[in-house]
């Protein structure tokens, strides 16, 4: 049961000032998590990283929001969705300020991970506070509303900060989040109702919040990441990197056992994963989304250091990508509704990986329109054919009560994927120190990374093709 609110309705003063907060705050978030991959060969050059230290640029975010997403949502239920979205809306930009202030790697990275905690308790409020909030006459247009806007933050996004590290420096793609979140938060002040979920304030089930859960999970994510970043430097034999290792492996082990005691109160009800099909649509999206995460960490940075392009250029490169999220998920969503899930999750990520394949062959003087949007296109067309059916499916596969978790685990996953691959493409194809800095170490990761990249796709068409179905009806309730 939830809190008594006012019924907003899209039409009003109310209702549009909660839809600007929830859409400016989705699009800080989702700003950062597309358009840093852009900066970092400038941060890189600047503040004299190695590979490690952009590897952990990008990862200290995703640890954090893989780890403590799922602990957000229930903090907001409990304590009021309002209240924990805008302590998360100010917490981004606190970080954010340090990010752009860094004067060194290990200060960015830590404000990376700071950051990251601010994102995993703002990602489920924006989108908790609209279905809390509106008249349910008018909740599926809101929704639909913060989801077209917020993926079209996440088009933009790559340009925007292309342009800002251009003509300013790539600590404005961190500033630029200050105003954004000042207006987020007079806007949730003035407009945004308070909510939340008020038979756990009764009964006092939400007062016990698995945190021990969270913490293991950020440290079986952290010790494993943090082994595969460290591998290139000290060896794979040292005892640091052995101990990295053996503690991710500890607090993945501990972690299954202290969720499984815990039950239907754990941040992840192990009973989910009686439905095989559950089990295998998250390791299909943490295989899909390794290869997303590793070919937009590795692009990124190819085309600045070796193809000479500038960053603005660099952030256009993937806009036809999103692009065609946008315009064709739905439609792949409703093909899915009618034919079953099996086909897309197998063919789309075999277009995917020809994109991938395509890609291999740029070069330095490469042309845009030759050489690197037909790999885009394809790549893009293969990711549409992919998310909404995969979406829909991981919902369908579990009861009805159990459809937040699985979405936020879903997530989770999708995160962690990308958290992975950014730790170990690096090690597999031999990149390290300042390597992405020289033009032919890179060219040949690149190379590499892109063959690892596709054949994880095609490792994941394999498994839809075999273990994917359509999903029976669970029980409801």
């Amino acid at each position: 049961m939830t809190a008594p609110a006012p019924a907003l309705r899209i039409g009003t003063a109310a209702g549009r000032g909660t839809l600007l907060a929830a859409i400016l705050a989705s699009g800080m978030v989702f700003l950062d998590s597309t358009v840093v991959n852009v900066a970092l060969p400038r941060l890189g050059a600047e503040l004299d990283a190695s590979v490690a230290g952009l590897q952990w640029t990008v990862n200290g975010y995703l640890l954090m929001l893989a780890a403590f997403v799922l602990l957000g949502g229930a903090l907001g239920d409990r304590f009021g969705r309002r209240r924990v979205f805008l302590l998360g809306v100010v917490w981004f930009a606190v970080a954010s300020m340090l990010c752009g202030l860094a004067q060194g790697t290990g200060w960015l990275i830590a404000a990376r991970f700071l950051q990251g905690a601010g994102g995993a308790l703002l990602t489920p409020g924006s989108l908790s506070v609209l279905q809390a909030s509106f008249d349910p006459d008018d909740r599926a247009r809101a929704i639909g509303t913060w989801s077209g806007l917020s993926g079209v933050s996440t088009a933009l996004g790559p340009l925007l900060g292309g342009w800002l590290i251009d003509a300013f420096s790539w600590r404005w793609i961190f500033f630029v989040n200050l105003p954004l979140a000042v207006g987020v938060v007079l806007a949730a002040l003035r407009w945004v109702p308070e909510s939340r979920d008020e038979a756990a304030s009764r009964t006092g089930a939400g007062r016990r919040f698995d945190v021990a859960g969270a913490l293991l999970g950020a440290l079986a994510l952290g010790g494993v990441t943090y082994a595969l970043i460290d591998a290139p430097a000290r060896g794979a034999g040292s005892p640091a990197v052995v101990a990295a290792a053996v503690l991710g492996v500890l607090g993945a082990v501990v972690f299954v056992l202290v969720e499984r005691r815990r039950g239907d109160t754990a941040m992840l009800p192990t009973g989910l994963f009686g439905s095989r099909l559950f089990s295998v649509l998250n390791i299909f999206t943490v295989i899909v989304y390794a290869a997303l995460g590793g070919f937009t960490f590795f692009l990124a940075v190819y085309l600045q250091n070796v193809v000479g392009w500038s960053a603005l250029l660099t952030g256009l490169a993937t806009v036809p990508m999103t692009l065609l999220l946008l315009v064709g998920s739905a439609r792949a969503g409703a093909l899915a509704a009618r034919i079953g899930p099996r086909l897309p999750l197998t063919v789309g990520p075999v277009v995917a990986a020809a994109g991938l394949l395509l890609l291999r062959r740029v070069g330095p003087g490469a042309s845009y329109w030759v050489d690197v949007l037909p790999g885009v296109l394809l790549f893009g067309a293969g990711l549409t054919l992919v998310v909404a059916p995969l979406t829909a499916s991981v919902l369908a596969a579990v009861a009805d009560r159990f459809a937040g978790v699985a979405s936020g685990f879903n997530n989770a996953a999708a995160r962690a994927g990308g958290l992975l691959a950014v730790a170990a493409l690096p090690l597999l194809v031999g990149l390290s120190g300042s390597g992405y800095e020289q033009k032919t170490a890179l060219a040949g990761a690149f190379r590499g990374a892109m063959f690892w990249c596709a054949g994880l796709l095609l490792a994941g068409a394999v498994l839809a093709g075999l273990l994917i179905h359509r999903p029976r009806q669970p029980e409801r309730g």
